[in-house]
């Protein structure tokens, strides 16, 4: 009797199982290859405007990379999630990662926007008779303790021979802050965009002194250790299409200003004025930007707001293009 397989029909069901199998196993290889890249974002800043273009997620759905945008309040609330691992890469001012890192965050420094030193500022009340950062002695000044203008108030001070004893400091969150700003509860406010452009062009605020000459106030682009390590194609990809949307944003303020509207719910004319103080182009990080942060780390644990001092070139993504 002849055996199974010498006959024909017996040897193309053989074929077209094992074909079968392997398209199975094609497909299933497929699937485990896709990558899912959480991104953490604020209501202001690029990653906002990113979102609503919707360029990032076509360039990444064409490497098989899906984005799934999750959205917090604010930096130190964002850089939580990357330490818990709810997302892998997001946007924060100079102040949340080096508190992350001083609490042995997962983090690292992928990219960086140019300074933007005009985008924060100290402001008192129109009607304020305090004309120069020398009348603020015996003062109360408000601000977010331990954010970028922390850092702003100690530069403004020391530039003009203050101490922090010289004034009296109130700590509250942006919200708080400017309510006690209107009803006079305080005498001048450190603040950063879009609420200063808010504070300025609503309430009418004067300007005592920007950053300008004095801090650098980068936003950076931060991302979990392990997936920068695993996917450094994907960093790279991301890196690249958001200096393309900065240049875009660059030169279309308006239209990126009307993206913010609903998000942020401010004012078209409040928007226009924060997007022109941002620093336009997003590049890895420089050893001349991680010196610059390594002075915030070092200015913030001297004045004890860390609880010890921090390398932040430890935390700089290594093998970068310069």
């Amino acid at each position: 009797m002849a055996s199974f397989q010498h006959f024909p029909w017996a040897k193309f069901s053989i074929l077209t199982a094992s074909l079968a199998s392997f398209m199975m196993l094609s497909a299933c290889a497929k699937k485990q290859e896709t990558v899912t890249l959480n991104i953490g974002f604020q209501k202001y800043g690029l990653l906002p405007i990113v979102k609503e273009r919707g360029d990032l997620d076509k360039a990444l759905k064409a490497k098989g990379i899906e984005i799934k945008w999750v959205e917090f309040p604010a930096g130190p609330q964002l850089l939580e999630g990357l330490n818990v691992g709810s997302v892998s890469f997001g946007e924060a001012g100079e102040a949340p990662p080096i508190f992350a890192q001083a609490a042995n965050s997962n983090l690292v420094y992928v990219a960086n926007q140019p300074a933007a030193p005009k985008a924060e500022a100290l402001i008192v009340p129109k009607n304020s008779n305090i004309q120069s950062v020398q009348d603020l002695k015996g003062k109360r000044v408000v601000l977010n303790k331990g954010s970028n203008v922390h850092y702003l108030l100690l530069k403004v001070l020391e530039a003009n021979h203050l101490k922090l004893d010289d004034i009296q400091v109130v700590y509250l969150p942006p919200a708080d802050a400017r309510a006690a700003f209107e009803k006079g509860a305080v005498d001048a406010w450190v603040i950063w965009d879009p609420f200063f452009a808010a504070a300025e062009q609503q309430l009418g605020a004067k300007v005592l002194a920007t950053g300008e000459n004095l801090v650098s106030n980068h936003q950076f682009y931060l991302a979990d250790r392990k997936f920068a390590q695993s996917h450094p194609d994907v960093l790279k990809a991301v890196v690249n299409e958001l200096n393309t949307t900065t240049q875009w944003v660059s030169s279309h303020q308006n239209e990126a200003a009307k993206l913010l509207e609903k998000p942020t719910g401010l004012p078209l004319n409040i928007l226009e004025t924060s997007i022109s103080r941002m620093g336009f182009g997003v590049k890895p990080i420089s050893n001349e930007v991680a010196k610059e942060q390594q002075y915030v780390a070092d200015a913030f644990y001297q004045q004890k707001l860390i609880p010890n001092q921090i390398n932040i070139q430890a935390a700089i993504l290594v093998n970068q293009d310069k």
